[in-house]
């Protein structure tokens, strides 16, 4: 059998919940594909789109925040700060909170502030690029 059970959850919802073939998560060195019968692990995610195939080939997409995959025995939970689907994401928001964060990374700031502040645009710049793939043919 080449299925695992995967859960991904937001801090507000459950975002999906049931089987998977494999699922790819943006961790902060580049991407990583879990597959069925992964070893198990947890590893620290960063904003960006985490993609998966479910039974019958069907492939879905979530743009999420900062989170955890914890991976034990053919069971993997993605937890995220945020989950959308990028069909949900209004891209003009996006582009005003990417401007935003842009505008206070400009400024003088604590340490604290600069890290929140970059968070938050790379947060907006991962919604925006999922709304310019899925405007694209």
């Amino acid at each position: 059998m080449n299925q695992f059970s995967l859960k991904i959850l937001a801090a507000n919802k459950v975002f999906y919940d049931g089987p998977a073939e494999s699922v790819t998560v943006p961790q902060y060195d580049g991407d990583k594909q879990v597959l069925a019968n992964h070893e198990n692990m947890v590893i620290a995610l960063t904003d960006g789109v985490v993609k998966f195939k479910i039974p019958g080939g069907e492939e879905r997409e979530a743009i999420t925040g900062l989170g955890f995959i914890e991976i034990i025995h053919n069971q993997v939970t993605i937890l995220v700060e945020s989950a959308e689907r990028p069909e949900d994401i209004d891209r003009v928001r996006a582009q005003e909170a990417a401007d935003r964060a842009q505008e206070h990374m400009r400024e003088r700031q604590s340490v604290r502030e600069y890290y929140h502040s970059r968070a938050s645009l790379a947060r907006a710049m991962a919604r925006l690029k999922a709304t310019s793939r899925k405007s694209s043919p």
